[in-house]
């Protein structure tokens, strides 16, 4: 017989509460089948590229590619229930190449009694360059049907020849209609509306920003929040939940589309696109002298010298934003974004330069001709170098017209402003030049 003294109960246990803890509503919401998927319409709506897949009964390796929160794990599962194949879940954060090859085996004697096996691997940008060729043989002959989710660009992120053996699927954040279907879901699993009022609940749709699973952990924190009969507005909601942070990574996909989106917001002449983009990643967290270089760089690529003035002020900018520090020196950089965003455009010196590099470098090492290179010793003013050279300021107009290009290249133009801006001027000399010029050597 023990001694062992018998354990008092728990408070829970106590109090009936002894069962198993409550899962997250996102765990309870998981959907049961491909129909109840919400979002991905292009994939799982009648025409999807998945629902003809699994029309013919046949499925190829995939990767699944897409943000946070979109459907990417569940849609594995559920596809593999679709298609009678075993389901095999790794995560290549945690995985390694044995627990690779232990996979590869298991999947192959599964094989030889007649059942297949979907390999889902999440994350699998982070495994390495062999560990994905690893892959290969086992799609190849069949022995698994790989589907891989990440949420960065496969481009840049996947091998080659695994690219090469799957088919990449796009998963979109999801809109706001299919976030209030959520949300609605689970209102009607939890038996209460969520007490938020109208601009608070658009709110909590804006902050979960695509993301299914973080706009039912938003919901979760709401009721927990919530007192009996109480509904919060759209500022309580803030202080609640203590607004999620944006879905942004300064060194990823998130980064390079929307440092994109403000340059063509720029370019586009758009100032109101251009400062909402500038404030997205101003509020993600971007560093300010990181935007303020890029805006520098907009100034001379899109502005050039339709405005001289755009580089002047985007300099000024980045030294403000440099000598105030944030948030004061902000303004000075979204100030630069509306002065270039409204300024005239031209890429006609970003053009210019383009075309003088590429001549100089296929036209090799041609000498410029003789008449306008010094000669400091007496060698050179005997082999006529300097001689001829016309002195452009004591020529009318101060423009002699001389020849500056070396002889076996020719003269070459690769400077063609437009009719916009200062470079409407600057087209003006330029052709009265050219007139002289013909004039004066003909």
């Amino acid at each position: 017989m023990s001694t062992r003294s018998k354990r008092a109960p728990s408070l829970f246990e106590a109090a009936g509460l002894e069962h198993d803890a409550p899962r997250p509503l996102a765990d309870r919401l998981r959907p049961t089948k491909l129909s109840e998927v919400v979002g991905q319409d292009h994939l799982l709506g009648p025409d999807g590229a998945l629902t003809r897949m699994l029309e013919t009964r046949s499925l190829g390796s995939l990767i699944f590619w897409g943000p946070p929160g979109t459907g990417k794990t569940t849609v594995a599962r559920l596809l593999s229930e679709a298609t009678a194949l075993h389901f095999e879940q790794l995560s290549a954060v945690f995985s390694g190449v044995a627990d690779l090859k232990k996979v590869f085996e298991a999947a192959r004697a599964r094989r030889e009694t007649g059942q297949g096996t979907l390999l889902f691997i999440d994350e699998v940008h982070r495994f390495n360059r062999a560990q994905q060729d690893s892959f290969l043989p086992v799609m190849e002959d069949g022995t698994v049907v790989l589907v891989g989710a990440t949420t960065e660009n496969p481009s840049f992120e996947l091998n080659a020849a695994l690219l090469s053996r799957a088919r990449v699927l796009v998963f979109k954040p999801l809109d706001a209609d299919a976030i209030e279907l959520l949300l609605s879901r689970a209102e009607e699993i939890e038996s209460r509306k969520l007490p938020l009022d109208a601009d608070a609940r658009a709110s909590l749709v804006r902050m979960a920003d695509g993301d299914g699973r973080a706009a039912l952990t938003l919901a979760e924190e709401v009721w927990r929040a919530a007192r009996a009969g109480e509904t919060f507005d759209a500022a309580q909601l803030q202080e609640i939940v203590q607004r999620r942070a944006p879905i942004y990574d300064k060194s990823q996909d998130g980064h390079y589309n929307l440092i994109s989106a403000l340059h063509k917001s720029v370019r586009g002449s758009d100032p109101d696109a251009a400062l909402y983009y500038l404030c997205r990643m101003l509020d993600a967290g971007e560093d300010p002298l990181y935007l303020a270089r890029r805006v520098v760089r907009m100034a001379v690529e899109d502005i050039g010298l339709a405005d001289p003035q755009a580089l002047v002020i985007c300099n000024a900018a980045k030294d403000a934003y440099d000598f105030l520090g944030s948030p004061e020196g902000e303004l000075a950089i979204a100030q630069a974004v509306i002065y270039i965003a409204t300024a005239p455009k031209s890429n006609a010196a970003y053009k210019a330069f383009g075309a003088a590099m590429q001549v100089a470098k296929t036209a090799g090492s041609l000498l410029p001709p003789k008449h306008i290179l010094n000669a400091p010793t007496k060698l050179m003013k005997e082999e006529d170098y300097g001689a001829g050279y016309d002195y452009d300021h004591d020529a009318p107009d101060a423009f002699s017209g001389q020849d500056y290009f070396p002889e076996a290249l020719g003269r070459q133009q690769f400077y063609d402003p437009p009719e916009r801006g200062f470079e409407r001027d600057i087209r003006k000399r330029l052709e009265y030049w050219a007139k002289l010029r013909k004039e004066r050597n003909s």
